[in-house]
């Protein structure tokens, strides 16, 4: 397939482009670099700069390489911020994305795989949360979410009569951790706030310490309960949306989680372990928009597109994360 990847050159991105070049894919990334970087691009993949946001940049990108298939995860992602400042978040992850849509219909581009979030739930009933549980955001970055997948939705349902009728598979995240455990790629966000990628920054020393948001909550030990899944998993469920696709399959939304969850403690304690460092954490208030659980049904996913995880290991995630983090650290020193 000829594939364009939006935000191919951040986190999850680049660990996808990576598994697309590895089988043998025509890829394309579309990057403005707010998170993400150069040196994370396969070399293998075409790599322009510019904004899902510029419709006249798109248009010719789609139609220069004959784009088929289009990856979309360029997006803001912090919740707290999203709070503070939803014209940021509702100006790039939907009228952004929006464009992007539209660009894609315009020029016949039949597949394309949505990095939503599970963020679309709000506060779930459900220990184990369905697609078809309420869809009920708590915070702008939900929102905007919802709002593209609404979005996907209106428009695949629209254009199924045409010639190319255009499908999309949305992958609801859960917590996307860890690195690439070859160690070639991990997370390089400036500024990171997921939960491991700030354990493993406490732990290398590159924070005096970190914070607990909230001890609170009504969970088994007080603190957030999430599912989090290793990010070369979660790079794998793309490819198989596309293979869902291509293979004629109709628009779906899936959760794309492990199916288990644990505590902000858990995790910590489990830092702890894979670096042999008992760094400070400390705890504090909650953070607006944090919902105390979420955890993935991942029953849809696994038998709709046979997507096996490799990577299932709390402890296999963390180390893969603090190994990273050493590893960027050093990186980062040496090129000062």
């Amino acid at each position: 397939m000829n594939i364009l990847v939006t935000g191919g050159a951040g986190y999850i991105g680049s660990h996808t482009v990576k598994q697309l070049i590895d089988v043998g894919h025509q890829v394309v990334v579309l990057d403005n670099f707010y998170s993400g970087h150069r040196w994370a691009v396969d070399p293998a993949a075409t790599l322009v700069e510019g904004d899902i946001a510029d419709s006249n940049k798109v248009d010719q990108l789609l139609k220069t390489h004959r784009i088929d298939s289009v990856i979309h995860f360029a997006g803001y992602i912090v919740v707290p911020e999203s709070v503070s400042d939803p014209f940021k978040y509702y100006e790039n992850n939907v009228v952004g994305s929006l464009r992007l849509i539209r660009a894609c219909e315009q020029n016949n581009v039949a597949r394309f795989v949505f990095s939503s979030s599970a963020a679309v739930y709000g506060l779930p009933d459900a220990e184990q949360v369905k697609e078809s549980a309420g869809l009920k955001p708590i915070n702008p970055y939900g929102n905007s979410k919802l709002i593209t997948e609404m979005t996907l939705n209106d428009v695949s349902f629209a254009y199924q009569s045409q010639k190319t009728p255009f499908n999309f598979v949305a992958l609801r995240y859960f917590n996307a951790a860890g690195a690439q455990v070859a160690g070639n790629l991990g997370q390089a966000t400036p500024e990171a706030t997921h939960l491991i990628k700030v354990a493993c920054e406490a732990a290398t020393g590159k924070r005096d310490q970190m914070k607990l948001f909230g001890t609170d909550y009504n969970t088994p030990d007080g603190s957030c309960v999430r599912d989090y899944i290793h990010v070369e998993d979660l790079a794998s469920a793309h490819l198989k949306a596309l293979e869902y696709l291509a293979d004629g399959g109709k628009s779906l939304r899936l959760n794309c989680g492990y199916g288990k969850g644990y505590s902000v403690k858990d995790v910590v304690a489990m830092v702890k372990k894979v670096s042999g460092v008992d760094f400070t954490a400390i705890e504090a208030d909650r953070r607006p928009g944090d919902p105390p659980s979420l955890i993935a049904d991942n029953t849809k996913i696994k038998n709709l597109l046979g997507w096996i995880p490799q990577n299932d290991d709390l402890e296999l995630i963390c180390r893969t994360a603090f190994k990273w983090e050493q590893a960027w650290q050093a990186r980062q020193q040496k090129s000062r």
